[in-house]
């Protein structure tokens, strides 16, 4: 039998880095992650370096920042290279992957053996998830949808199926097939990835009900932000990335965001409950969702709300790893398949840009990044991609299809009402931020930077850069 640690490894799609309990949030119930975070390491400052679905699950299966793999927006494209189940299965793990993907080509297993695969609820898919609805009889035209939720609404209501037939149940139980099912002479790698609390937002009833119930927190909205002067009817439902609507509107709009949360904490406790004692536990989200945040939807953007991800991690106590605590270093996705590449006794492969955090949690290295960078190729409605550096405390965010900047003291003002880009006093803060994007920008053929300074390119920038 092999001593590797078995690893399960838990994602979200959409979810915040404030939307935990552990976090202080005033009505966010999640036992179950709180109880990750509280008894493991709770990283308190990790970012998702391209707040969008593809390109982050390219760089957690890749271990690579954006600007290596290449997909710097939804885009699809083949990843080449090694990748976190391959190299894992080359040391001897069973992998297995339930739930999302979001890779291509559809179907595709990276060096998982096995998946129970479904990129999203939506109907008409090739999916193993439909196959299942089919199995149960489901025969509602486009029965997953009939809700009347869009993959990327934002209007909101309760789900219409029993609960055994949510999307997140489902990836639950495969993964508890799997638990049940695996080779018990090899550790197993499990990846067990939700589409939640992305749209559609759609919880069971009894979640729904209790968030709609609740006096919940208003979007923080500065002034510099504010495009709106009050709220807006005719909305496109489908596809909006600016909003203002009616209080209650966005009441509804934050209680189903909530309690999709809420859900998906509740079913990782049934995996919990399976689990063998020789597994570490990971859990992070590809990208937050600004929930109205400075009149704002969904991803995309450097602001906290987008970028910054909820990152836990439990380790079994042989391992060696001080435990029950917070990190504040500044940690992204690249850095997770370095981390459990290492914890698996495995070669971390050349490929790799991001960091094993282990020798730091075991006290035999104080070495970390100072910073991270992050980037993303087009924002809606800007006419830019954005480009962004941070070390958790402070935020530099550059426009370069317009050259706007944005620069926040995330210490004093997490919410990032003030933007102090413009402010006298932090000039000299700013300019160092700014090299500090021009260092990791120096040489891109985009041409971002000309003559040692910054250079707008006057739109968006390209999606794919390989």
């Amino acid at each position: 039998m092999s001593h590797q640690p078995n690893i399960l490894l838990l994602m979200t799609d959409q979810q915040r880095g404030d939307a935990l309990g552990i976090e202080g949030h005033p009505v966010l119930q999640t036992p179950h992650l709180d109880w990750i975070g509280a008894s493991g390491i709770w990283f308190r400052r990790a970012y998702s370096a391209c707040p969008v679905c593809i390109p982050a699950r390219r760089t957690l299966m890749s271990g690579q920042r954006p600007s290596t793999h290449g997909v710097l927006m939804n885009y699809s494209c083949p990843l080449e290279g090694p990748t976190l189940p391959g190299e894992l299965a080359a040391a001897g793990y069973h992998t297995h992957l339930c739930g999302k993907l979001h890779l291509s080509p559809k179907r595709a297993l990276y060096g998982f053996h096995s998946a129970d695969w479904a990129d999203s609820p939506a109907a008409g898919a090739n999916n193993d998830y439909q196959r299942f609805l089919q199995r149960e009889g489901v025969s509602i035209p486009r029965g997953s949808e009939a809700h009347g939720i869009g993959s990327n609404a934002w209007p909101v209501r309760p789900w219409h199926l029993p609960e055994e037939y949510h999307f997140t149940n489902w990836c639950v139980n495969n993964g508890l097939n799997f638990l049940e099912r695996r080779d018990p002479t090899r550790p197993f790698f499990l990846k067990v990835s939700f589409l939640h609390p992305h749209q559609p937002n759609t919880p069971p009833q009894p979640y729904y009900d209790r968030y709609l119930s609740m006096d919940l927190p208003e979007p923080h909205v500065g002034d510099w932000a504010r495009i709106f002067d009050g709220p807006q009817r005719g909305l496109n439902p489908q596809n909006t990335w600016r909003i203002d609507v009616d209080p209650q509107v966005m009441h509804q709009i934050r209680a189903a965001y909530y309690a999709s949360v809420n859900h998906i904490d509740d079913q990782i406790g049934r995996l919990l409950l399976a689990l063998p004692a020789n597994t570490i536990v990971v859990f992070c989200s590809d990208h937050g969702e600004m929930l109205g945040d400075h009149q704002w939807l969904r991803k995309r953007n450097a602001f906290e709300a987008s970028a910054r991800i909820p990152m836990l991690m439990k380790f079994p106590d042989s391992m060696g790893v001080e435990q029950g605590r917070a990190a504040d270093i500044p940690i992204e996705l690249m850095d997770l398949m370095p981390t459990l590449l290492d914890a698996a006794g495995a070669t971390i492969p050349g490929t790799v840009d991001g960091s094993s955090v282990l020798p730091l949690l075991r006290g035999e290295s104080d070495d970390w990044r100072e910073y991270l960078h992050g980037e993303c190729a087009a924002i809606p409605t800007l006419d830019s991609g954005m480009q962004y550096v941070t070390d958790g405390r402070q935020k530099y965010i550059w426009y370069p299809g317009t050259g706007d900047e944005h620069y926040f003291d995330l210490v004093n003002d997490p919410n990032e009402m003030n933007n102090l880009a413009d402010e006298p006093d932090y000039r000299e803060e700013l300019s160092g931020w700014r090299s500090k994007l021009i260092g990791e920008l120096e040489g891109r053929k985009e041409g971002f930077v000309i003559d040692g300074s910054l250079r707008p390119i006057g739109g968006p920038s390209p999606s794919c850069i390989l």
